[in-house]
């Protein structure tokens, strides 16, 4: 059983696609919500295997939701669906880690493939737009307050863009959680952030230029 998890800040939209989806013998919603906050505090709880995520939410956005609950949980997969075709939201979500991008007219049949796709460890989007994506992060004008980081923090701050947890990072550069830890808040306190959240939609933005 593949069990979903739904986030639109819409009642009938959440109504609809828990029909679409209970109708299928291999699925189930495990929990749905209307705001990004409750969302953050509730997948992780439930651990479903993917999660449904409206891009835009009156207190934040599904984008969000995904990096923050990945950064726990990388076996939650994560598709954003969204009523916006936009390129900047589309390298936020290939940021955030999520499997796919769909927009909202997207067929119910079309959708309900989508999800058991991701279940089973399958990304939704192209391998040559993703790589696009994370190569445009160094052509962008720096920003002085890149210039205030070390190559190290650099670095650090290209895997916190990547969504990986401070354990995760330190596998990846062969240094302590307590020393990774360390270094995001130097990151943080340096470009004048309070979470990491807002540092990886920062580079989604701006670039992370000189890695």
């Amino acid at each position: 059983m593949i069990r979903v998890y739904l986030l639109d800040d819409h009642e009938v939209v959440r109504r609809g696609l828990r029909e679409l989806l209970e109708v299928e013998d291999d699925l189930e919603v495990a929990g749905e919500s209307s705001t990004a906050g409750e969302a953050t505090r509730r997948i992780p709880a439930l651990r479903p295997d993917v999660m449904v995520l409206d891009a835009r939410l009156p207190d934040g956005s599904g984008i969000d939701v995904c990096r923050d609950v990945r950064s726990v949980d990388p076996s939650v997969a994560g598709i954003i669906l969204t009523s916006f075709d936009d390129d900047d939201a589309l390298r936020a979500a290939v940021m955030a880690g999520a499997s796919g991008y769909l927009l909202k007219d997207i067929r119910g049949t079309q959708l309900v493939d989508s999800i058991r796709r991701v279940a089973s460890g399958e990304s939704l989007l192209d391998d040559d737009v993703v790589a696009r994506l994370r190569k445009q992060w160094g052509h962008d004008v720096e920003d002085p307050r890149l210039a205030d980081l070390s190559p190290q923090e650099r670095r650090i701050l290209e895997h916190i863009a990547e969504g990986l947890t401070n354990r995760q990072i330190g596998e990846t550069m062969s240094l302590a959680e307590k020393t990774v830890k360390n270094y995001v808040t130097s990151v943080l306190a340096k470009m004048g952030l309070e979470r990491r959240t807002q540092a990886a939609i920062y580079v989604t933005k701006h670039g992370s230029q000189g890695y």
